[in-house]
């Protein structure tokens, strides 16, 4: 075999692979939930809070960041910095307002024109996991 046709031979081959990649990453197709371990963290009862009862709290911001890894961080991105695809969580304004805005959005996803954004997080995780992973989300935030 000629040093050009082995050339041509290892960047279609090259091509090709390029190509199997971009399709397994972009069809990740449906991604089902993991379940999050609550048990250590305080029950918050059954009807859903308005702010984070977790704010703070060592062993929630253990929890959340397992949580937030296995579950948000292939839309959000590591370290809740996003690639451009999902908002960067790091912005997401503390306090109240960000606790309300959060917690909204994981009970009940969001969608626009027929098309689902996110999927609603509330029932399948629960309250607890949300506040978690809300805490775990407040130690990365900047405002840079």
């Amino acid at each position: 075999m000629s040093k050009l046709t082995s050339r041509l031979a290892l960047a279609a081959s090259a091509m090709a692979l390029a190509g199997l990649a971009t399709t397994q990453l972009m069809a990740h197709g449906d991604v089902t939930p993991q379940a999050v371990d609550t048990s250590a963290l305080p029950d918050v009862g059954e009807e859903w809070l308005e702010q984070n009862p977790y704010s703070g709290n060592e062993k929630a911001i253990e929890i959340g960041a397992s949580a937030y890894n296995q579950n948000c961080a292939r839309c959000h991105g590591l370290q809740a910095i996003s690639g451009g695809i999902a908002p960067d969580l790091r912005y997401l304004e503390l306090g109240q307002s960000g606790d309300e805005w959060f917690i909204e959005r994981y009970q009940h996803g969001s969608s626009h024109d027929g098309k689902v954004y996110m999927p609603p997080f509330g029932e399948v995780l629960g309250q607890k996991a949300g506040w978690a992973i809300r805490s775990w989300l407040e130690t990365q935030y900047t405002d840079e």
